[in-house]
């Protein structure tokens, strides 16, 4: 399966890379080595000294060069040999590299064609930033399955009311119906209004309420980056006066079948209080991890490497965004491909 390759694409939390550390991970079927140098400057280049094949994360950093540990050869950001003990460096020791940056404290990397690489086009993760430092928490989920099972779960909270009822469920995702709208570009809204019912239970003891009014939100961007929030009030209630979470669910395809989920949760209430953080941060960890995950993994194996799609899922009013999503994605795959045969078979005639 193809993947979209002018985008960017999260790699890693910033916390994930210190300063002189490499990371070896695949992006897209690509082998890449995250690095930082002394002064915190990120880098991405392939995963792969060109002498002997071996991983370029096995390596060290020392004066702005990612060092080979297995002959010494080093390479600096852009790729290019400028350390051979044994000879002279050549054009044919360079590297290929990718744009790398970090914004929102995540480290993004551009697997596609480098004169596109705008910052501009990394989605509004803003929250993480400015959260207080007991509001938020964060983590990292490596999951045995295609990146578009995992954009279909968010796409679809309403299996929350089953998967996850004694932390996000309680019925009411369920008994609402979803919303799907355009957003800006080529990204997707899909949102649910829940009046009257009962909250969340993870929200149950913060809103000092039995029943509340609910406004659900997800914005998917091509890139697997999804922005969920939550807003709920006591029923009847001005929702600016009510609790809120937000929180980035990221899928970035690793391969066909496996996928880098990284997750975070923010919210504007009990913001300094570190116990309850860590006991919430602890209970969405088990949702994700002995809840969500397991049961994804398990549909990925039931599908083996055919197609979601291809195999005419009986499909519900609830998919509408999922749906919705894969059609999005698949547009700009079709045109990412036309491109490629256009450049390609231009460049057959020169």
């Amino acid at each position: 399966m193809p993947f979209l390759q002018n985008v960017w694409y999260m790699a890693a939390w910033e916390e994930e890379l210190a300063a002189g550390s490499t990371i070896g991970r695949t992006i897209v079927d690509r082998q890449v080595v995250l690095w930082r140098d002394a002064d915190g400057t990120p880098s991405a280049l392939l995963d792969r000294c060109p002498h002997r094949l071996v991983p370029l994360h096995k390596g060290d950093v020392k004066d702005g060069a990612l060092v080979c540990g297995y002959h010494g050869l080093g390479f600096d950001p852009a790729g290019k040999c400028v350390i051979n003990p044994h000879g002279r460096p050549t054009e044919s020791l360079c590297v290929p590299s990718f744009p790398c940056v970090i914004e929102h404290e995540i480290v993004w990397i551009w697997i596609g064609d480098p004169a596109r690489a705008s910052r501009s086009e990394i989605p509004d993760l803003s929250f993480i930033g400015g959260s207080p430092r007991h509001g938020i928490s964060r983590g990292y989920m490596p999951t045995a399955a295609a990146h578009q099972l995992l954009t279909d779960n968010i796409l679809d909270l309403s299996h929350a009311d089953y998967l996850h009822p004694d932390t996000l469920g309680g019925g009411s995702i369920s008994r609402s119906k979803p919303v799907v709208s355009r957003g800006a570009g080529h990204s997707l809204r899909v949102s649910w209004t829940a009046l009257d019912e009962e909250p969340l239970p993870i929200m149950r003891p913060n809103l000092g309420c039995d029943r509340a009014d609910m406004w659900t939100d997800v914005l998917w961007y091509p890139n697997g980056v999804m922005v969920l929030s939550i807003t709920a009030a006591p029923a009847g209630t001005d929702p600016e006066t009510g609790i809120k979470t937000v929180n980035a669910h990221i899928m970035t395809p690793e391969t066909d079948t496996q996928t880098h989920y990284f997750y975070c949760n923010s919210r504007n209430f009990r913001t300094d209080d570190e116990e309850y953080n860590n006991q919430r941060a602890a209970a969405l960890r088990r949702a994700f991890e002995l809840e969500d995950k397991p049961i994804v993994e398990a549909q990925q194996r039931s599908l083996g490497n055919r197609n979601f799609m291809e195999m005419r899922p009986a499909l519900l009013p609830i998919d509408a965004g999922s749906v919705a999503a894969r059609r999005i994605y698949g547009a700009l795959l079709t045109e990412q491909m036309d491109t490629l045969f256009a450049v390609r078979s231009a460049s057959s005639f020169i």
